[in-house]
């Protein structure tokens, strides 16, 4: 956030996780050492967690200024800024280690139980956002990135997530971050975008990404934005998912098909994966898209703003490419 390099002296269990991004880990006590720490300072005394931290701490000191040293170095900083969960003892002792050894040190008042509670704060503000929404395959996530080169402020919820919002969206992707860690790069995401000074464009996501939520107050002031929906042909969306989620795993997207077989239906459910084991996609993603508009139409009916529609007749069903330029073209006319 600042330029100076975050070190970050928790364990690493509490920073893998969540952690201010962008942190870098220097733990001043393993998980085993800090558990044993704890127990001492709530079982014994304060005095005696002290003296244990020391044997812990002291046969650290060289390594730890040595891994700070490249660090700094590689930033080309003599600047560093050191937190722990409160900024109590762990901070305060490894801040003292890198002052000594000549470094110029800040402490984050508060560790990082104070940037959480600024995370939870920022996200209930009301933020100047422009929804992109459409039906699946609309190539939303293209269109938000394109925006981006065109000179806008965007922040990719699905990027941030490790998913792309539906039961299909895990797959291929890397391990989703905890909750926390989640709320986290959203703050930073839209802190960073708002100090330029513009509105910031997301696509219209659902509350629940797979195993994360966007947080409450922030999703609430997502359904008081406008709404510019991408109004895609049919047949055109279809071409797309059909080339992009065509490639997948056959057994990721018969698991996933499954997932949703009480609301899909059973029968559609049945015929679904028969055009599947098939190898018959373009028959198999009609009848997912058409349960996916379905939700979507249902989800609209309840939206407070309007919402206007920006008609694209794609040449290209599989890339969206000229829908791309045409749309980004005329959204940027019309924020």
């Amino acid at each position: 956030m600042t330029g100076i390099p975050v070190i970050d002296v928790r364990s690493p269990a509490e920073f893998e996780h969540a952690r201010i991004p962008g942190a870098y880990s220097l733990p001043l006590f393993s998980n085993e050492e800090r558990a044993i720490v704890g127990t001492a300072y709530k079982q014994q005394s304060r005095e005696q967690a002290i003296k244990l931290g020391l044997d812990f701490f002291g046969v650290k000191m060289r390594r730890m200024v040595e891994e700070a040293e490249t660090l700094l170095h590689e930033k080309n900083n003599k600047q560093v800024v050191v937190h722990c969960w409160r900024g109590g003892m762990r901070s305060a002792g490894v801040a003292w280690l890198l002052d000594l050894y000549g470094f110029k040190v800040y402490t984050i008042i508060g560790g990082y139980k104070a940037f959480r509670h600024w995370v939870l704060e920022f996200l209930k503000k009301d933020h100047d956002l422009n929804i992109l929404g459409g039906y699946t395959g609309s190539g939303k996530t293209e269109v938000l990135h394109h925006l981006k080169t065109l000179g806008n402020s965007i922040v990719d919820l699905e990027g941030l997530a490790n998913h792309k919002g539906s039961a299909f969206g895990a797959i291929g992707q890397p391990k989703q971050p905890s909750q926390e860690m989640f709320e986290n790069l959203l703050a930073i995401s839209l802190f960073n975008e708002e100090k330029k000074g513009r509105p910031i464009w997301l696509e219209d996501e659902s509350q629940r990404m797979g195993l994360l939520n966007l947080p409450q107050d922030f999703w609430t002031t997502m359904r008081t934005k406008t709404n510019h929906f991408i109004d895609v042909p049919f047949e055109n969306r279809l071409g797309y998912i059909v080339t992009h989620y065509g490639k997948l795993p056959k057994s990721d997207l018969a698991a996933a098909i499954i997932r949703i077989q009480k609301r899909l239906g059973g029968l559609e459910t049945k015929t679904a994966l028969n055009f599947l084991a098939e190898d018959n996609l373009k028959e198999c993603f009609r009848i997912l898209l058409h349960y996916y508009d379905k939700l979507y139409s249902k989800a609209l009916q309840n939206r407070p703003a309007s919402t206007p529609v920006i008609n694209i007749e794609a040449t290209d069903p599989g890339e969206l490419t000229t829908a791309k330029l045409i749309t980004t073209t005329k959204l940027t006319e019309n924020a």
